[in-house]
């Protein structure tokens, strides 16, 4: 018997050397830049200033991180940022779950309505005042939960969430658990849970970021800088007169824009980090559960 051997000509060849050539580009257009951010934070300002730093540090040092680190308010915003993030992810993604589920299931009645009405909201919009006298009408102002709250559903999520459902558990899945008795809160706990690991993972991630990132909701929404999340922080330190102060007793001006200019990529680094660290134990169930959840609409 012969074996199967797939014959490669030069055209395939050469196209997977192209393809190589254009995904290696590609890879550093993108991971350079961070690179270059890494190796700034801890380089002397002056090398980063006269461009000498391109591939590897120059006289290393961490008195950007020092400066930094001895700026109270950041630890504050990190814990603030924290707990928004994980109390904001855990609502979002249990209300995200359980609705998606519910809209994917045909004898729920009325689910085609129910979920047009859900996609209007992605056409039309309140607004920013309108959200904002809302909020304060339900006394969230000034509170975690006006940052929480009002997204804890995002409508393509739940898009995504529902197909994924749709796609993955069969009706005749449903009705073999109806044979056993088994009923429809402990079909959903103990079957379909542990059959969506990979969309649950993708939407902690998608929720868990949008957190992380998020500094808008809570310009608006929070007066207690005591409440105000590590990017509102970075913020204050970038935009306002902060920095200012984080590199008064350097002595000329110049050095205060190169130590400025270090403390920037530090900031970058340490809002980064946690994300960068997450997503590696997320990525195989990213794409899986993307792709499943993207198939139909």
């Amino acid at each position: 018997m012969k074996n199967n051997v797939i014959h490669r000509t030069n055209a395939d060849r050469a196209f997977d050397t192209l393809d190589y050539i254009l995904l290696t580009i590609a890879f550093l257009l993108v991971a350079y830049p961070l690179y270059f951010v890494v190796i700034a934070s801890v380089s002397d300002p002056i090398a980063v200033y006269e461009g000498r730093v391109i591939l590897y540090p120059i006289k290393p040092t961490l008195e950007g991180y020092r400066r930094i680190l001895s700026y109270t308010s950041l630890f504050t915003g990190y814990k603030n940022t924290l707990v928004y993030t994980l109390v904001g992810t855990a609502i979002n993604v249990t209300l995200t779950i359980t609705a998606g589920y519910a809209l994917s299931r045909k004898e729920l009645v009325g689910r085609n309505v129910m979920m047009m009405g859900v996609m209007i909201t992605m056409i039309v919009s309140g607004g920013m005042i309108p959200n904002y006298l809302l909020v304060r009408s339900l006394r969230l102002y000034n509170t975690m939960w006006a940052l929480i709250l009002p997204g804890a559903v995002s409508t393509w999520n739940l898009i995504v969430t529902r197909t994924f459902f749709q796609q993955t558990i069969p009706d005749e899945l449903r009705e073999a658990a109806d044979l056993d008795g088994c009923s429809d809160t402990a079909f959903f706990l103990r079957v379909v849970l542990p059959l969506s690991a990979s969309i649950i993972a993708v939407m902690v991630l998608f929720y868990a970021v949008s957190h992380w990132n998020s500094y808008f909701n809570a310009l608006i929404y929070l007066s207690s800088t005591s409440k105000y999340p590590l990017q509102l922080v970075l913020r204050n330190i970038l935009i306002v007169n902060t920095l200012d102060d984080m590199v008064n007793d350097v002595a000329t001006q110049a050095a205060q824009q190169r130590m400025g200019d270090l403390i920037k990529y530090g900031m970058i680094i340490i809002s980064s980090l946690p994300l960068l660290v997450l997503y590696p134990f997320l990525q195989k169930y990213f794409v899986q559960g993307v792709m499943i959840g993207a198939i139909k609409g």
